[in-house]
């Protein structure tokens, strides 16, 4: 049995297509929907036991897969050949500023689709590191209530401008506005000093204002609710859907 079935035993897997774009999806649970997009190189056995957690709390999950081998552990391999993968996609913008990676427009299709099968005030979606912006680009779409950035990394923090930018064309950046003065809050997590995330919640603080709630994690890590998982932020995490979805 293939490293990718033992990891997602007990997972639907499906296809979710926008715009002749088609990706795969592993679903799980009953209750109020959470999309968990993953980070890099991919579906990693601590993004999948994330995935599991919230299962548990009572939310269904539908993790995308977009990148990297499923059930692959972080390594050097691993995590060259996913940025290659991404390098190459016009799916993702690596390096540009001012501009939505174009699977925002995807992941916005997903989380319409999963809203209107289950109802209730919206859907839970969350990002990390590489994806973690996509989060806050899925929350221009109403059917996302509940928006969630870990550790967001695009584009890459290099540069002044680069490390402020949040990865949105001026029109997505004034809906999110919009949405957060209507009353849609943002979580926000990270380590205080990790430099892949430059200044970004210094930016969301400034754009959003109290409808950013902001969790800065002590030390130098990275991966927030996986590979340098803290349970606080778990917490946060979790704390968030409830209030914001409930179940």
């Amino acid at each position: 049995m293939s490293t990718d079935t033992l990891l997602l035993a007990g997972w639907t897997r499906g296809t979710h297509t926008h715009q002749g774009v088609s990706h795969p999806t592993y679903r799980r649970g009953t209750g109020p929907g959470v999309v968990v997009i993953h980070e890099i190189p991919g579906l990693t056995p601590k993004v999948v036991a994330f995935a599991e957690e919230l299962v548990a709390e009572g939310y269904t999950v539908v993790l995308p897969e977009l990148f990297g081998r499923t059930g692959a552990e972080p390594s050097a391999p691993t995590l060259a050949r996913a940025l290659g993968q991404v390098c190459v996609s016009r799916e993702f913008t690596k390096l540009a500023t001012g501009v939505t990676s174009p699977v925002a427009g995807w992941l916005r299709s997903l989380a319409r689709t999963l809203h209107a099968e289950l109802g209730g005030p919206g859907v839970g979606a969350l990002g990390m590191c590489f994806t973690g912006g996509f989060a806050l680009a899925m929350m221009v779409d109403t059917s996302v209530a509940a928006p969630v950035l870990c550790q967001p990394s695009v584009p890459f923090a290099v540069g002044r401008r680069r490390r402020g930018d949040l990865n949105l064309s001026p029109a997505d950046l004034a809906a999110v506005r919009q949405r957060a003065a209507g009353g849609c809050q943002v979580l926000g997590l990270q380590f205080e000093r990790d430099p892949m995330t430059g200044s970004r919640f210094d930016r969301l603080g400034e754009e959003l204002g109290d409808a950013f709630l902001r969790v800065d994690l002590p030390g130098r890590g990275h991966s927030t609710v996986t590979e340098h998982r803290r349970q606080e932020a778990v917490d946060a995490v979790l704390g968030f859907f409830e209030e914001r979805l409930g179940r």
